[in-house]
């Protein structure tokens, strides 16, 4: 069978994280059947859930960071009361006899000013020694590394790239608050990856009842006006939820809903919430639905009437908004900009629009026509790789496989893109004028000499080039690779390429 390399650098580097080094021979595999090798990965829907030891569900992460909050609070309530009166200063000597006399009161406020001097978003970081890791910054930084080692060790990895793409559209961000940041992992691994390849309706709801989600959003605030809860205290609706779901999650701005329809939708959710510390409603941490919040009666959403039923009733009004067609057109043309073009091929975008309406939100049947249309393996390498898929690209290729994920979590907050921490609801940008700002290439050129500097003594660029691009590399990567310097300045030359960057 006829290779064409030029075809599998698309394969590689449009759908997947680019090739892999060492003896993988990712690029000879994917030449031999280019659309084949994606699509094989599509073929094994059980490779998309991820599971490591010690990553555990939202319920059981829950109760742990209550549990951590509970055990912060008592440290300071007890260093605070055996704080002495204010008093004349004592001699150093007592001082130090009195916390030697009373050793828990030296741990209690060893460990609250150790809290205290962490800054909030720090956890993305390596730590020093003296500074031990809570359980929100350990679930994190092992979430972290399970996604950044699947993503490394995949053959092609067009299923983690789709992983990313859904994770994105429907994001929270870890910045939030503690509860983001311990369930984020958990969030993506629940309510994300099962779906990946199943249908549109049955992620959006699970993404819409991941106690993750209701936080983001503070649906947990919000009370219908005429429910028992709403009546008895001062707050009403919080549309912040309803909202995004219409704009961000389904239909798109101007997909034809109104600000009442928001409100509509607003209160056909109230009393979707998480069970708390307490567990008054369930176990802690665990989605479950309020009735005593919830607004009685029917809604009319979208010029349709929803009766009262409860919880069923949001999730009819859910079942009906994946299957509106303005849904249909803005998954498809993003979709269609996230891995072909900033502007879309329309004919191409109409086609998954209407596959999508024809097998009913089927995600897998929609990456399917992706990956069998023309346009997408025609249309030039314009895309720049986002600062995740760079990273990981960079790791791939070096066979570095991640141990600790620190630095690739500096990393993405040095380029803009910490990790699952947009700066709003819609999430990260998806187009070159994010990306390829002259001050974001000044940083990855920064990161490409670091790696050089670290890795370039003990590596042959050119033999990496080979395992990137063989022969579909460009004439003048090969010479700007072969003129260089030295061997670091040679690596990082080849990260820096429109080989690595470019897809």
């Amino acid at each position: 069978m006829a290779r064409d390399t030029q075809a599998a650098l698309v394969a590689l580097n449009r759908f997947g994280f680019g090739a892999r080094g060492g003896a993988s021979g990712d690029l000879i595999n994917a030449s031999s059947d280019p659309r084949g090798f994606v699509k094989a990965e599509l073929a094994r829907p059980n490779g998309v859930l991820l599971e490591a030891p010690g990553l555990q569900s939202t319920p059981q992460l829950g109760q742990a960071v209550f549990a951590y909050q509970d055990q912060v609070k008592q440290a300071r309530e007890a260093a605070k009361a055996a704080a002495p009166a204010e008093t004349p200063p004592a001699a150093p000597t007592e001082r130090n006899a009195g916390l030697r006399r009373n050793p828990s009161l030296n741990a209690a406020a060893t460990e609250i000013a150790g809290r205290m001097a962490e800054a909030k978003p720090a956890d993305n970081a390596a730590k020093p020694a003296s500074q031990p890791l809570n359980v929100i910054q350990k679930t994190f930084r092992a979430e972290a590394l399970a996604r950044l080692q699947r993503a490394t060790l995949v053959e092609c990895g067009f299923t983690e790239r789709l992983v990313a793409f859904w994770s994105n559209h429907f994001c929270i961000s870890a910045s939030k608050g503690e509860l983001t940041r311990i369930w984020a992992g958990a969030f993506e691994r629940e309510a994300i990856r099962p779906h990946v390849l199943g249908r549109f309706a049955d992620m959006l709801r699970a993404v819409e009842q991941h106690p993750a989600m209701l936080f983001f959003l503070d649906n947990q605030q919000s009370l219908g006006p005429d429910s028992r809860a709403g009546q008895n205290r001062k707050r009403g609706l919080n549309e912040n939820l309803a909202r995004e779901i219409m704009e961000l999650h389904t239909l798109g701005v101007g997909g034809g809903y109104t600000q009442g329809d928001v409100t509509s939708l607003a209160r056909i959710i109230t009393g979707w919430t998480f069970a708390g510390r307490q567990g008054q409603l369930g176990s802690p941490g665990s989605f479950v639905f309020n009735v005593n919040a919830h607004q009685p009666g029917p809604q009319v959403l979208l010029g349709k009437s929803y009766e009262a039923t409860g919880l069923a009733q949001g999730e009819a009004a859910l079942v009906d908004l994946a299957r509106h067609p303005s849904t249909a057109n803005f998954i498809a043309t993003k979709f269609v900009r996230h891995f072909v073009a900033d502007d879309p091929p329309p004919a191409l975008v109409a086609r998954l629009r209407d596959v999508f309406v024809k097998t009913d939100g089927d995600l897998k049947a929609l990456a399917v026509a992706l990956v069998d249309s023309d346009e997408a393996w025609k249309a030039p390498p314009t895309k720049m790789r986002s600062p995740y898929d760079f990273l990981v690209a960079s790791g791939r290729l070096l066979a570095q496989v991640p141990e600790d994920p620190g630095r690739y979590l500096n990393g993405l907050n040095l380029l803009g893109q910490p990790l699952w921490s947009p700066p709003g609801p819609n999430g990260f940008p998806d187009t070159n004028a994010a990306w390829a700002a002259p001050e974001g290439i000044k940083l990855r050129l920064d990161i490409a000499a670091q790696i050089g500097a670290r890795l370039g003594n003990n590596i042959d660029p050119l033999d990496l080039l080979g395992f990137a691009a063989a022969d579909a590399a460009s004439t003048e990567t090969r010479r700007s690779i072969e003129r260089a310097e030295s061997r670091q300045q040679a690596l990082a030359l080849l990260l820096m390429s429109p080989e690595m960057q470019r897809r």
